[in-house]
């Protein structure tokens, strides 16, 4: 057996001590576990990405510059999603289609 005081005062003592520190631990159990129940939650809620994105210009006057599919790694920080038809519409209209991703081909324009 561990080293346990022999008489009852510092036992009542330890007792105590250990008490409030098992509130302790229990209650930084239970902050982790709602964070965890909070990460998980906002990992389920979180919206799908888009499919496809549209690049940007440097101002919001300048043209838009790429389309890109959604899981692209070259895409750019000045993207915003945009649907089917509208990265078809913006393919057919002269807008460069990324040549990482291609997604021309996913979208069924042929090389030329």
């Amino acid at each position: 057996m561990t080293d346990l005081p022999p008489d009852l005062p510092r036992l009542r003592t330890l007792e105590t001590w250990l008490a409030l520190t098992l509130d302790q631990v229990q209650a930084a159990i239970r902050i982790a576990e709602q964070r965890e129940q909070g990460q998980q939650r906002a990992t389920r809620d979180r919206p799908a990405p888009p499919d496809w994105l549209l690049e940007t210009g440097l101002n919001r006057d300048s043209p838009p510059v790429q389309v890109h599919a959604g899981d692209c790694w070259n895409k750019g920080k000045r993207t915003r999603g945009i649907s089917l038809d509208e990265a078809r519409h913006a393919i057919s209209d002269g807008i460069k289609p990324c040549g990482a991703c291609r997604p021309d081909t996913a979208l069924g324009f042929l090389e030329s």
